[in-house]
């Protein structure tokens, strides 16, 4: 058994909903196996399993700005993508029949990439390998209070010891004491059921305890509250989502949009879990909304719409969203594949009479 202990200092920019971060990646290696001297990536599945644990810690007065999930992809290193898996944060990722070899762990928030990690998977007999990954969340700059789960233009008035409840509950948040923070929400919704801004954060901390039933059923308190507060609308769709209950995150995330049009994340989830259950037709307005509205944190979205077009035979516009997204990111790793797509159906579509 080998430790290792590897530590990214360029970071990445990471983009959340709530605000931006920069992205300090700090890698905890643990091979749970014997390692044998050999380099060359064996492409052919194999007998082995490569899994590990996906943590994001932040600064003080920053936990609420925790990204509820991550996305993390494993290529070869040729650059061929061979898995990918949306892990909730905290949560474990794990990819199977893997052959011996080297891979490439990258971890993407956000359609952005904020962490890339080789990896060895090495053995004589059938194996585990761990690699877990911690992200470190840091601000571009001293935040002046603590990064507001609630919109500001939803303001609720309290009495003066509701108050004193609120915030001690969000200090227990930033030190993670959600136990306590909990209690304290708990006293606060029990004195006053219509403060639908303590049930959101209610709803918030139950995720970061993995709650996820509780925290669904706190977010549509919120909502039962107050109807037009969109951050509860957008927890509720997003975990929903996650959750992979995507016919139950539609309606949140239609009010959500409804209720912020700008919402570049909320146009974004509302067009995803129409494309996951094959309501094709009904995704591409709200994809290409996300894309007006963040055209390149949401980047990935031309790679959904090609996918789209190719299946339904419209090679041509599958081309032209391939293109987009290489101007994007032009060190996506399967340029050439993209590129030997685009020449071909581009040409074919030339031929045309």
């Amino acid at each position: 058994m080998g430790n290792r202990s590897i530590k990214i200092v360029n970071c990445l920019a990471y983009v959340s909903a709530l605000r931006r971060l920069a992205m300090t990646v700090l890698v905890v290696t643990v091979f749970c196996s014997v390692v044998v001297a050999q380099n060359e990536p064996n492409r052919e599945r194999g007998p082995h399993t490569l899994y590990g644990d996906i943590r994001v810690e932040t600064e003080p007065r920053s936990e609420s700005a925790k990204p509820l999930s991550l996305e993390v992809q494993l290529y070869l290193i040729s650059g061929s993508l061979i898995g990918r898996s949306t892990v909730t944060v905290p949560g474990r990722y794990r990819f199977m029949d893997l052959a011996n070899g080297e891979y490439d762990v990258v971890v993407m928030s956000e359609n952005t990439e904020v962490a890339r990690v080789r990896t060895r998977v090495q053995a004589v007999y059938k194996n585990d390998f761990r690699q877990d990954i911690t992200l470190e969340a840091r601000t571009n700059r001293p935040p002046a209070s603590r990064p507001a789960t609630i919109s500001a233009s939803d303001v609720y008035e309290r009495t003066a010891a509701n108050k004193s409840l609120f915030e001690k509950s969000q200090k227990a948040v930033d030190a993670k004491k959600y136990d306590e923070a909990l209690d304290l929400l708990g006293r606060l919704v029990a004195a006053d059921p219509k403060d639908f801004q303590a049930w959101t954060e209610l709803g918030t901390i139950h995720i970061y305890k993995q709650n996820y039933e509780e925290s669904e059923k706190s977010y549509l308190r919120a909502i039962e509250e107050r109807p037009s507060f969109f951050l509860a609308h957008m927890n509720l769709g997003r975990i929903r989502f996650i959750r992979k209950n995507f016919e139950g995150a539609i309606q949140p995330l239609t009010e959500a949009v409804k209720i912020q049009p700008s919402s570049a994340d909320a146009n974004y989830y509302l067009g995803e879990s129409y494309l996951q259950i094959k309501k094709g037709s009904k995704a591409v307005g709200y994809l290409y909304e996300a894309l007006k509205l963040d055209p390149v944190a949401r980047a990935q979205v031309h790679l959904d719409l090609a996918a789209l077009y190719n299946a339904a035979g419209l090679k041509d516009k599958a081309a032209i969203e391939y293109e987009e997204f290489l101007k994007k990111k032009p060190d996506y790793p399967e340029r050439k594949k993209l590129e030997q797509y685009i020449s071909e159906n581009k040409s074919a579509q030339a031929k045309k009479p």
